[in-house]
């Protein structure tokens, strides 16, 4: 059935084409009259938000339920052994109460209001599953520092470093070391299964739960994927630049971006063209995000980072930016290069004498700048993507700017299109207002 544009006079604001539709002709028997009958008997966890409160701080909102959510998964935990409560179960949650930026939450937020969704149990959902994202990064971070020999996270040490500390005159002669490797291994399964459990106790309207439930179970397979694809371009010094995106995109584009902005899609009940507009822009972004977060590895400033510079060269990972100077190094018959990339990726923890040497091989490669010059043409073409498609003027507008600025310190510069340019998709309805 084709929708229309219509206002609803309640704490949502105005909902465009596009947006949720809460109420479905022939109700089963029983349903209250005027009630969507989808809706009328889901009980709402405590402290749910208005969605215009929200809107005012996302990361904040999500904050207060992973505090509550965590609070009770540690208490649990205490009551099976204190022992495992304290040094798993609480180092999960203090890992996760000092997340970033909640991107990924923002992201589900987002991409909600810009479809139109505000309703109690879309909004009550978002936020939710929001929190549910925090931790099953909490588990990429903690398994990826055991599998990266990371000893720094965050700018403090990685959590089977903390472990191992503790424990030092306890366990001695490497038992310490092994115990937190283990440790960390079981945190972050311990986290995933927090985010499960969350996103199956969070109540759902009809119209998106299977959707929902799909896309949270393809976005866990396709972030292990893209772990075990780095690992073995790692194990096997692969320098392929198309294999290198592709491991980029599953690792990072899909989990970080296009899979928080198709949830959120879904909640809204967003129609099929928007959702496609949306997620074609998810995945240029988490493309360029992942290739930013290749470029500050090796240029960044540590104390932005968190990590110490050139942790991927050390491990040899195979990255965009190193299959392209390897590449043209190659190609242009440049030894010297190649001599430096051989010796310094994935031999160890290098010298800041040895860094500096691959900066200039990146730099005077032009793989550098290759690299800036794809992100900033991913991002235009997302961007694109995004004005494609009819939304909600205040949600299209915020979801623009956090697209805009997730993979850099802000909007990107005027660039070419990547590719063919997108065809501009328009929600089923006809004409109305907004992007």
């Amino acid at each position: 059935m084709g929708r229309t544009q219509t206002e609803d006079h309640d704490t949502a604001g105005p909902r465009l084409v596009g947006g949720p539709v809460l109420s479905a002709p022939g109700p089963p028997d029983g349903a209250s009259p005027g009630v969507p009958y989808d809706t009328e008997h889901i009980a709402l966890p405590p402290g749910t938000e208005d969605a215009s409160a929200v809107d005012r701080d996302v990361a904040g909102a999500v904050g207060r339920v992973l505090e509550h959510v965590l609070a009770d998964r540690v208490t649990r935990a205490r009551d099976v052994h204190p022992l495992f409560g304290d040094d798993l179960a609480g180092r999960v949650a203090h890992f996760t109460r000092a997340g970033g930026k909640r991107t990924r939450s923002r992201f589900v937020w987002w991409a909600l209001r810009a479809c139109g969704g505000g309703g109690a149990v879309p909004v009550a959902a978002a936020l939710r599953i929001g929190a549910a994202l925090e931790l099953v990064q909490t588990c990429a971070l903690v398994h990826d520092d055991v599998m990266d020999g990371s000893a720094l996270r965050r700018g403090r040490p990685a959590l089977h470093v903390d472990v191992a500390g503790q424990y030092a005159e306890a366990a001695p002669g490497g038992r310490a070391g092994h115990l937190g490797g283990g440790a960390a291994i079981l945190a972050g399964d311990l986290a995933l299964a927090w985010a499960d459990d969350l996103l199956a106790e969070t109540p759902l309207e009809r119209r998106s739960e299977r959707t929902v439930r799909r896309l949270w179970s393809d976005m866990r397979t396709e972030m292990v994927a893209g772990q075990y694809l780095d690992l073995h371009g790692q194990a096997t010094g692969s320098r392929s630049l198309p294999r290198a995106l592709r491991a980029a995109r599953l690792k990072s584009a899909l989990y970080s971006v296009e899979r928080p902005i198709a949830l959120g899609a879904a909640l809204a009940g967003a129609d099929d063209g928007t959702t496609a507009a949306l997620c074609a822009a998810g995945r240029c972004v988490g493309t360029a995000f992942q290739l930013r977060d290749d470029l500050s590895d090796v240029f960044g400033d540590p104390r932005t980072t968190g990590k110490p510079a050139g942790g991927d060269i050390s491990e040899g990972k195979p990255t965009c930016l190193v299959a392209l100077a390897h590449a043209r190094a190659e190609a242009a018959g440049d030894r010297r290069s190649l001599r430096v990339l051989d010796r310094s990726l994935g031999h160890g923890a290098l010298t800041e004498e040895g860094l500096e040497e691959v900066r200039e091989v990146l730099t005077n490669t032009g793989a550098r700048r290759t690299v800036e010059a794809m992100i900033d043409r991913l991002v235009a073409q997302g961007l694109r993507h995004v004005d494609g498609a009819l939304l909600d003027p205040h949600g299209g507008e915020r979801l623009r700017l956090l697209l805009a600025s997730a993979a850099g310190e802000g909007p990107p510069r005027e660039a070419p299109p990547c590719g063919s340019r997108p065809r501009p998709v328009r929600a089923a309805g006809g004409e109305g207002a907004g992007r």
